[in-house]
């Protein structure tokens, strides 16, 4: 398949830079994104807590 080691680690290095080209890519886009918090059990109960302080 490949005719020498040149030609060899040139394959390489072009799919290990598309890699971070396209890991790049994604981390731009997620950075652009708001960020969505989790709504769990525990996260509500903290809210409601900081509400009833936040009434006295």
């Amino acid at each position: 398949m490949f005719g020498n080691d040149a030609d060899l680690l040139l394959s390489i290095h072009r799919s290990h830079a598309s890699e971070l080209q396209a890991d790049a890519a994604r981390d731009r886009l997620a950075r652009s994104l708001p960020r969505r918090h989790s709504r769990s059990w525990l996260s509500r109960r903290q809210h409601a807590a900081r509400a009833t302080d936040a009434r006295r």
